[in-house]
């Protein structure tokens, strides 16, 4: 979906190239009077005066002839007509260029509104950068509802199926505007480490259950993030910098988690799924659930009620209820792994 500012900068612009062929036909209608009448005997400027007069329907006097032939009358009917209908066409479409883009403004902003009053769940990244442009179309492409907020919404070139709400971030009315208190993950995603703070504390206040991810410029911000109530801190700069020495260090091994994780280009995909309570999965042991051999997904990876990872867990690992797996494997295998890790 377009922004509301957007769709009425694209009504304006379809608007003017519409007037600009009405005010070139109306110029031709012009030069076709003047030469008209100087071909029937008038002086230039007469011809101009009569040209105008004629089509702006004024019609004061003929110029320059005491008594009007029959070509002279014919051709200014003809004029007449051609003229007063291009003059009103173009008058219309000036009127329409003001009122259209209005129009369609306030009717986008209303239906953007409605879609955002029916969001639960979504994801509301704060920030339309290239961070935040990358963040909201991999969340699309991922199923999830987002919503964008910016202070220069006009200019974020994204997905038409991504609202986006032009506003200042930090301030509490815009981010409820963007359906805060149904959302999922807040993502603080702008340029200022203040700023980001800012959102970090709206977001925590008004949820404790709300996943916030914020972005920080500066390592001295990461911890103010995390005090603020920030559930993960990511710093582009240092996560690029290790991503350039994997990509040095071990290219391939990286190439494939990227396409893997990213790309979506394998039949492949890494996936966490959360074992649910009384599921065919809580309290039994790795070798009994036999994931591997009964839904094909391979677990990487087991995160226990403590936040501690452990990779390859072993046959004797037991699972419980709100352990998240990272596995990997594809679609239908995934889909059965949660099927199996679905709450009984």
């Amino acid at each position: 979906m377009l922004s509301p500012e957007r769709l009425r900068r694209r009504s304006l612009i379809r608007n003017r190239s519409r007037l600009v062929r009405g005010e070139l036909l109306l110029a031709l209608v012009l030069v076709a009077g003047i030469i008209g009448y100087f071909i029937l005997g008038l002086s230039p400027l007469d011809a101009v005066y009569q040209t105008v007069i004629t089509v702006s329907t004024v019609g004061y006097r003929e110029v320059g002839v005491e008594e009007p032939g029959t070509a002279y009358r014919i051709f200014t009917m003809c004029l007449v007509l051609v003229g007063v209908a291009t003059a009103l066409y173009v008058f219309s479409l000036a009127v329409e260029g003001l009122l259209a883009g209005y129009i369609q403004e306030t009717l986008g902003r209303r239906r953007m509104t409605r879609d955002i009053a029916r969001m639960s769940g979504h994801v509301i990244v704060c920030g339309g950068g290239r961070v935040g442009r990358e963040l909201a179309t991999e969340v699309l492409a991922a199923g999830r509802d987002v919503v964008v907020i910016d202070l220069a919404g006009t200019d974020i070139d994204l997905t038409e199926d991504i609202p986006v709400i032009s506003g200042d971030a930090t301030a509490d009315h815009v981010l409820e505007s963007a359906g805060l208190a149904r959302a999922s993950v807040l993502v603080a995603a702008l340029s200022d480490d203040a700023q980001n703070v800012y959102v970090v504390l709206s977001g925590r206040s008004v949820s404790s259950e709300l996943l916030i991810v914020a972005r920080a410029h500066s390592i001295d911000a990461e911890p103010k993030l995390l005090r603020a109530g920030a559930n993960r801190v990511v710093n582009p700069q240092f996560i690029g910098g290790r991503r350039m020495a994997t990509y040095a260090l071990q290219p391939n091994v990286a190439e494939f988690l990227d396409v893997v994780v990213h790309s979506g280009g394998l039949e492949w995909r890494l996936e966490e799924v959360v074992v649910g309570a009384g599921s065919a999965l809580d309290s039994r042991s790795v070798a009994e659930a036999d994931l591997r051999n009964r839904v094909g997904a391979l677990v990487l990876a087991l995160r226990d009620g403590t936040g501690t990872f452990r990779t390859n867990p072993g046959r004797e690992t037991v699972l419980r209820a709100g352990d998240v797996l990272i596995a990997m494997g594809t679609d239908p295998q995934l889909k059965a792994l949660e099927e199996e890790a679905a709450p009984g």
